[in-house]
């Protein structure tokens, strides 16, 4: 909101815009804290004075698509439209690019090229890089991929902090105090900003301020009388303990009957062993879905389960054909049910990270037990292999997808109109169906699955990612099914599929 938030934002500010001291800025903090908040606003602030700023920001539910190259490859991006001169050495690094080396793809965009850049170019005038959620890189760290990433990410940051020519070009970064993030950043290379929540908020803190300035004008929305509101805002300032999201998900929970659910959060708030955002997000879920029937706990259980392993958020089509929902009135009970932690808008997307956290944890599987399926993996990954299965095998995935005059287009653009003939699961399908698959049992259902797709749709399906800029992944795709398959992988047709030039 405006004009909150004023003594971090200027702290920050001046430590960025300080030629002095460490070029790396680490704000970090509790979950929940308006790390998102502070970067998006130091951006602002800093272009509102003139200073252009590349912003990145990473994202655990697409964590396919958001990684540590797609960062770096952004940084060179916007570098070389500031500074032309880096034009030609950025051509000739991505030329020598072979693979998806991180260290070697930071050293021949970023590193070689800057140091070419004029060393009289004043400090002020030089670019900020501002990345966000530094800590959701890699998503979950389900798998080695995902954590590689997360790696490869926290030693290039590293070699910005210690290279002598990129020192001068600084760089705001958020996350959560993970201990590796800490080893990596001490102090003594980079500058941190330290959060305050919990126990370190005081009344009357300005976090405390702005947050009861933020509750108070979602109250006063709600039509309920100035004293009730005084009373309930004496409640809840001290409850928040400066976490944001806490303030923000109380807010949009009491926005439907805001006393009755007032009553219910602070009998919520009794419960022992429980710390104050997940108590909040306890109530959440018990208030909504307590009275739920076995077929609606199997569909929220899928829903929640799916959002939670699949690769990218799933559209509301795809979302209705998991197990136990199957209908619009279904998947809008449980919307309905996750309002206040849900995003606004048409695919469904926890709004904070936090959430996903406590679904996670041990004190929801012990508060809820009859949910706790959401929790297992195995099923969910199970029915993510079986919903992109079944969709290859069906007539979704079929010859000439998205309507090309001309088998033989090469070189050519390919109208977005015509892309979007892809449906989303079929496009979901196509990336992903390996990522599940190889966390799923060898039962035969799947096998065949496979045996048929590779057999009778193997070239719908690698139009499909020719068509989503994906082509290049279709040969090690190949390799881990045949993997999966436990068959042996022949060297020769891994190495011409990967020579295959493949078009629409």
């Amino acid at each position: 909101m405006k004009d909150t938030r004023q003594t971090i934002l200027q702290e920050i500010e001046s430590k960025v815009t300080s030629a002095s001291g460490h070029n790396v800025i680490w704000i970090r903090g509790s979950p929940g804290v308006g790390k998102s908040a502070l970067a998006a606003s130091i951006s602002t602030r800093l272009e509102d004075h003139g200073r252009h700023v590349i912003s990145f920001r990473f994202d655990r539910t697409q964590s396919t698509k958001i990684t540590t190259e797609a960062l770096w490859r952004v940084v060179a991006s916007d570098l070389v439209c500031q500074y032309p001169s880096l034009c030609q050495h950025l051509v000739e690094g991505n030329r020598k690019l072979r693979s998806s080396d991180i260290d070697r793809l930071f050293k021949l965009l970023i590193e070689t090229p800057l140091s070419t850049l004029d060393d009289d170019i004043p400090p002020e005038q030089l670019p900020v890089i501002v990345i966000d959620a530094l800590d959701e890189c890699g998503g979950l760290r389900h798998d080695s991929s995902g954590m590689e990433d997360f790696e490869g990410l926290l030693r290039t940051l590293k070699c910005w902090a210690l290279v002598d020519h990129l020192k001068k070009f600084k760089v705001v970064i958020t996350s959560r105090p993970e201990d590796n993030i800490i080893r990596m950043f001490p102090d003594t290379i980079s500058t941190h900003v330290n959060i305050p929540s919990g126990s370190d908020v005081r009344p009357g803190d300005s976090a405390s301020d702005d947050i009861c300035t933020f509750l108070k004008y979602r109250l006063d929305t709600m039509g309920v009388e100035l004293a009730w509101i005084t009373g309930a805002l004496e409640y809840l300032v001290p409850r928040a303990v400066g976490i944001f999201i806490w303030a923000t998900t109380v807010a949009d929970f009491l926005s439907v009957n805001p006393k009755i659910r007032f009553d219910s959060l602070k009998r919520g708030d009794e419960m022992e062993g429980l710390d104050d955002l997940h108590s909040l997000y306890l109530t959440v879920i018990a208030t909504s879905f307590r009275r739920a029937t076995k077929p609606e706990i199997k569909a929220i259980t899928s829903v929640i389960g799916a959002t939670i392993f699949a690769k990218q958020p799933l559209d509301d089509t795809t979302l209705m054909r998991l197990p136990g929902v199957e209908s619009p009135h279904m998947l809008n009970y449980i919307r309905n049910g996750l309002m206040s932690v849900i995003d606004s808008n048409p695919i469904l997307r926890f709004h904070h990270r936090s959430f996903e956290d406590f679904l996670l944890s041990t004190s929801f599987r012990q508060h809820l037990p009859n949910l706790s399926d959401v929790q297992d993996r195995n099923l969910h990954e199970h029915q993510l292999a079986a919903l992109c299965l079944n969709c290859m095998v069906s007539s979704e995935l079929h010859f000439n997808m998205c309507n090309l005059n001309s088998s033989s287009i090469e070189n050519v653009d390919i109208p977005s109109a015509n892309k979007s003939a892809i449906a989303p699961l079929t496009s979901y399908s196509s990336q992903f169906w390996i990522d599940h698959l190889v966390q799923t049992r060898h039962e035969e259902i799947f096998m065949k699955a496979v045996e048929f797709v590779m057999y009778e749709k193997l070239l719908f399906w690698i139009e499909v990612m020719s068509m989503l800029g994906k082509a290049h992944e279709v040969s090690a795709i190949l390799k881990r099914a045949l993997e999966w398959h436990g068959l042996v992988v022949c060297p020769e047709f891994i190495s011409y599929n990967t020579t295959l030039k493949l078009t629409g």
